[in-house]
C-alpha cells in the first residue's frame, strides 16, 4: 500500500513539473521596452537614497551596488508605470541604466519576464 501511494505521489509531482514547464513554454513571446534598474531603487522611485547608502556618485554605479547588496535587476517601463522582475540576472548587468528592448515571455502572476534576449534600444 505504501509503495502504491508513493508511486501515485511521484506521478503527481512529475505531472505537476510537466504542466509547469508546458505553461512556461506556452507563454507568448513579446517585446518589452524600458530601462534596466534595480528593485530597491525602482520601488523607491529614485536612486538618491541608495547612492548615499552605497557611497556612490552616479546611477550607473548605484544599480550594480544595489544588486551586489541583494537587489535584483528589473525592467522599469516608465510609459506604463510597470516594474518587471527579470528571471535572468546575468544579461541585464551589462545594460544598467540603459534603455533596452527585452524579448521574452511574461509570467503575469509574478510580473516576471523570462528573458530570451536584451538589446540596447536605438
Amino acid at each position: 500500500m505504501k509503495k502504491a501511494a508513493g508511486g501515485i505521489v511521484a506521478s503527481l509531482v512529475l505531472l505537476g513539473f510537466a504542466f509547469a514547464a508546458h505553461a512556461i513554454a506556452a507563454q507568448k513571446t513579446s517585446t518589452f521596452s524600458g530601462e534596466i534598474s534595480d528593485r530597491y531603487c525602482a520601488k523607491a522611485g529614485s536612486h538618491e537614497s541608495m547612492m548615499k547608502t552605497h557611497d556612490v556618485k552616479t546611477i550607473e554605479e548605484c544599480i550594480p551596488a544595489c544588486v551586489k547588496a541583494g537587489g535584483k535587476y528589473v525592467l522599469v517601463d516608465a510609459a506604463n508605470g510597470t516594474v518587471y522582475a527579470l528571471d535572468d540576472q546575468q544579461k541585464p548587468a551589462a545594460f544598467a541604466r540603459q534603455k533596452v528592448k527585452i524579448t521574452g515571455a511574461l509570467d503575469k502572476a509574478t510580473q516576471t519576464i523570462h528573458v530570451e534576449n536584451i538589446e540596447r534600444e536605438k
